[in-house]
């Protein structure tokens, strides 16, 4: 039996989630995630301006007039949630935790999906995959998917996106739209290390861990269409001004105590977390892969919504 205070929670975020499909993201997502290719239709008679490579000169032939091919898009997708669990995404600093947040973001596409009759499946990864749902279709299947993300507890708290990405390789049989997503912090991430160091180390990715999350972002992208979507808290981009803080790494368990009051250290932080952001999107752009940011202190639907838009425009013109 699960939780009255749990199906409240998964209720809620389906209501808002299918408001948003429905009035907003439903005819968006049909058009940036297409179909596998296209499906013989019907016969129909040739009409003025039709592409004369589609007639059908059999049918022609024995009807003594001319007919086209008629042809529709094969629509069925398979659409892959990759949701990073590891600690970090408990963070929040405000109402929502970046868990949440993702949870939603999760919701949004899956009921998206199913309105266009996808299925969809669920993947949770820390520094290891975590667990796996096949993907399906129904309601219920997207509710227990928005269960998992919320309240399932991982066993490991790191990070590897390296992991998740090549088991994919292993069980998807054919093209799938991939949506990672994760705050994107590794072991390198200034939100760690360099609160653990008291903010006095040069931030930069890993070289090998940059590498090798490269290497497997373009190698998913080859074979299926990967899209990342970055959850952050405001607090991982600027420290607030609150004199000095005791905080732990949710990942090490590591504790430090820092002097936030300190107005060259927050400039630095920043400094350092911007250099970091477009190492990250240096990436992403280098595998070919459409990413968007989101933040917990912000409303995500107009930002997914330009995001669908700008997708839409550069597919079309690519």
């Amino acid at each position: 039996m699960i939780p009255r205070e749990i199906l409240k929670k998964i209720r809620m975020i389906e209501l808002r989630s299918n408001r948003l499909v429905t009035e907003t993201l439903a005819g968006q997502y049909h058009s940036v995630f297409k179909g596998q290719g296209m499906n013989f239709d019907e016969v129909r008679e040739y009409q003025p301006g039709d592409d004369i490579r589609s007639i059908d000169w059999n049918v022609t032939a024995r009807m003594r007039h001319p007919y086209v091919k008629k042809f529709v898009e094969e629509r069925e997708l398979t659409v892959v949630l990759v949701v990073d669990l590891s600690g970090s995404g408990l963070f929040g600093s405000g109402e929502q935790s970046k868990r949440e947040l993702a949870a939603e973001i999760a919701s949004v596409l899956a009921f998206s999906a199913i309105r266009n009759n996808d299925k969809v499946g669920l993947l949770l990864f820390t520094e290891g995959v975590e667990k796996f749902i096949p993907p399906r279709k129904g309601r219920r299947h997207v509710l227990r998917v928005i269960r998992e993300i919320l309240f399932y507890e991982p066993k490991l708290r790191g990070t590897d996106l390296n992991t998740p990405l090549e088991f994919l390789s292993r069980v998807l049989t054919r093209r799938s739209i991939i949506v990672v997503v994760s705050d994107f912090l590794g072991q390198s991430a200034p939100s760690r290390r360099e609160i653990a160091a008291h903010l006095r180390r040069k931030v930069v990715l890993s070289e090998t861990l940059a590498q090798a999350s490269l290497s497997s972002l373009r190698q998913a992208n080859r074979r299926h269409d990967v899209v990342a979507v970055q959850v952050l808290d405001r607090f991982e981009l600027r420290l607030p001004d609150l004199g000095y803080l005791v905080l732990k790494d949710a990942e090490t368990g590591e504790v430090v105590e820092i002097n936030t009051g300190d107005e060259r250290r927050r400039r630095a932080f920043a400094e350092r977390q911007e250099r970091f952001q477009r190492d990250i999107r240096r990436i992403f752009a280098s595998a070919g892969i459409d990413a968007i940011q989101l933040r917990t202190d912000q409303p995500y639907a107009a930002a997914l919504g330009k995001f669908f838009e700008a997708r839409e425009k550069r597919r079309r013109h690519g």
